[in-house]
């Protein structure tokens, strides 16, 4: 059930359309749906297929390849109401890299590549639900990567391992950032690296082999290491120009970012309207726990925490095109900081006000807590988002 108290910011005609269209999808999946595939850590296959099956993998495709053409400003309003609906972390996150990584394609892929793979994407047929980046050595400094990809003639030889890479399984393709210079051999630690699409049929037990990461958090949506050995990929699969694949990377991150913070802000909001129900229908004393104001304080607070993260985060949303770098950089760091903060503490008071309760599986809020407190370490620590606001806005002195 909506709360009236979520519709707190004004939407456009088309955001509006998004938010009926996905909420009537996500109505389908309640909460014993989501329950199931978190206990048995099974990926929400039903779920991704529904919204490929209505084109919304493509959302981000431009209408020339068949996809929908909308933005981001339509996107935080998918990913807050997947989140919101009950999927909580989990939900959005299994669909999040099949949209965003079909964006460094369309922005810098050949023709031929684009007109190949953008309508498979858009209909459903192919999925880029993975993005290689992260390794073992090189966490949020990913400039110190060290898996390799090597020119030999009409092919890269790739080696090395990744980590912490999501949706392997349930992707047709991995788009995989790896050094083609290394990082002694150039002017820049940011240039050598390039973006590289991998077919993960053609990859799997020729070169590259995985091997899932056991987890608490986010279980629907698995993580995996990967391990590349002599992997050989067509050059043609190369995205971009070759050596500047990080800022084809940076060149999304501010939009990603703050998708991201749309689905910290659709988390809290369902472990709130949680702690809400709980907090009106429990009663101790002959009365419900509600009236008790060491109850209702925590729930406002989280309320308010909430509201203020929503309101930065589509008005950044709304305006993020017309930003210069810097700027929608700032905008998209403080939204994930305030969404990530305020779904923690959604959270938080969600299980307190269930009591006991709060960590039983039957309802909810213990699993709401586990993905919160996620939130405050992925894609990006929330000292590394205060560490870009403290550097680049208030002119303080580089810390890294």
């Amino acid at each position: 059930m909506t709360q009236d108290w979520r519709d707190s910011v004004e939407l456009t005609e088309q955001q509006s359309l998004v938010r009926r269209s996905v909420r009537d999808l996500c109505a389908e999946f309640g909460d014993e749906y989501w329950r199931e595939r978190d206990r048995t850590a099974t990926y929400p296959t039903e779920f991704v297929d529904a919204l490929a099956d209505d084109g919304w993998l493509g959302m981000l495709v431009p209408e020339e390849y068949g996809g929908v053409g909308m933005s981001t400003s339509e996107a935080v309003v998918m990913m807050e109401e997947i989140a919101a609906s009950g999927g909580g972390f989990a939900g959005p996150q299994s669909i999040h890299g099949g949209i965003y990584n079909s964006v460094p394609i369309v922005k810098y892929a050949d023709e031929g590549l684009k007109a190949d793979l953008l309508p498979r994407v858009a209909d459903g047929e192919a999925r880029i639900q993975a993005f290689g980046l992260t390794e073992p050595n090189a966490g949020s400094d990913s400039t110190a990567m060290e898996t390799r990809a090597e020119r030999d003639g009409d092919e890269y030889v790739v080696n090395g391992e990744k980590v912490w890479i999501s949706r392997v399984e349930d992707s047709d393709y991995l788009l995989l950032m790896a050094r083609t210079t290394p990082r002694d051999e150039v002017d820049k630690r940011t240039r050598g690296i390039s973006m590289i699409l991998v077919d993960l049929e053609e990859a799997y037990g020729n070169g590259l082999e995985i091997e899932r990461i056991p987890k608490t958090a986010s279980r629907a949506v698995h993580s995996y290491q990967l391990y590349f050995d002599d992997l050989r990929v067509p050059a043609r699969n190369l995205i971009g120009e070759e050596g500047e694949g990080f800022y084809q990377v940076l060149d999304g991150l501010n939009e990603e970012r703050l998708v991201i913070a749309a689905e910290c802000l659709g988390l809290g909001e369902v472990a709130l309207e949680r702690g809400i129900e709980y907090a009106n229908e429990r009663e101790v004393f002959s009365g419900p726990i509600g009236a008790n104001q060491a109850v209702q304080h925590p729930l406002a607070e989280a309320y308010a925490d909430l509201l203020a993260a929503k309101k930065v985060i589509y008005s950044a949303a709304d305006r993020l095109d017309d930003l210069e770098r810097t700027a929608a950089g700032a905008e998209a760091n403080v939204a994930k900081y305030l969404a990530a903060e305020a779904a923690f503490e959604a959270a938080d008071a969600a299980v307190q006000t269930h009591g006991g309760f709060g960590v039983a599986r039957e309802y909810d809020v213990e699993r709401y807590f586990r993905e919160a407190r996620l939130t405050r370490l992925v894609p990006v620590t929330q000292q590394l988002a205060l560490n870009y606001l403290g550097e680049r806005v208030l002119g303080l002195p580089r810390s890294y």
